[in-house]
Formats: structure tokens, C-alpha cells, sequence
């Protein structure tokens, strides 16, 4: 028999780190299981948390990007792994290209960065 945790508000790095790897367990549940239901009861209480925690500093998506990458010790490869062009991947990185709502949804879950931190408006360099 399999039993699972009853969850609640997430409110310490341990609660964070266990309903992560319960995510990771249930992330490709069908729709209509009970695994599905608990993943996105999962998904609801991991954002919550980590949008109490963390205090986005007011930069750019790019920006913000390159930040996490950094924290991952992601490199652009990595990116262009996740998404599946270099080329794309270089020009964003360098403001040539804006970008894509696919990017956003792939780099917002590599990164964990809240979508939101992505849409936000930047320019972009014309030269």
C-alpha cells in the first residue's frame, strides 16, 4: 500500500524540500488521477512558498535569467538544451531577440523563477 503525506502550507526549507521531490515523483501524472490532484495541490503550495521567500530584485527578465543561471551554474548550452536553439537562446541572452511565450514557460520551471518575473517588458538592442 502507498501512502502519501496529507499536505499543508509549506512554511520551512525542509516541508519545501520534500514537497519538491513528491513533485518530482507526480510532475507526468495523468489528468483525473489522484496523483494529478496532488501534483497541482503540490504546485499551488511550492509557489506560495517560494513567493514569500523570495524578493525578486527589480531587473530585467534577461537580467533575471542570467542570475539564476549563475545560481544553477547553468550555461547558455543549457538553455538551448531546454528550449532546442542556440541561436535563439544567444540572442535573447544579448537582447536581439525578445523573449518567446514557449521560452518563458520552459525557463520560468529550469529556473524556478515565477513566470510573472519573465513578461515583463525590456528593450532591446537595435545595433
Amino acid at each position: 500500500m502507498n501512502i502519501h503525506p496529507q499536505w499543508f502550507l509549506i512554511e520551512n526549507e525542509q516541508a519545501y524540500n520534500k514537497a519538491v521531490a513528491r513533485y518530482e515523483e507526480v510532475k507526468r501524472s495523468s489528468k483525473g488521477t489522484k496523483e494529478h490532484k496532488e501534483k497541482m495541490l503540490l504546485v499551488h503550495l511550492i509557489e506560495r512558498y517560494e513567493n514569500s521567500l523570495w524578493d525578486f530584485p527589480e531587473v530585467d527578465p534577461i537580467e533575471m535569467i542570467k542570475i539564476r543561471m549563475d545560481d544553477f551554474g547553468y550555461k547558455p548550452s543549457d538553455l538551448a538544451a531546454a528550449y532546442g536553439d542556440k541561436g535563439t537562446i544567444s540572442k535573447v541572452l544579448n537582447y536581439k531577440q525578445a523573449l518567446s511565450l514557449t521560452m518563458i514557460r520552459k525557463f520560468s520551471q529550469l529556473l524556478r523563477l515565477p513566470a510573472d518575473a519573465l513578461i515583463k517588458e525590456y528593450a532591446l538592442k537595435t545595433s
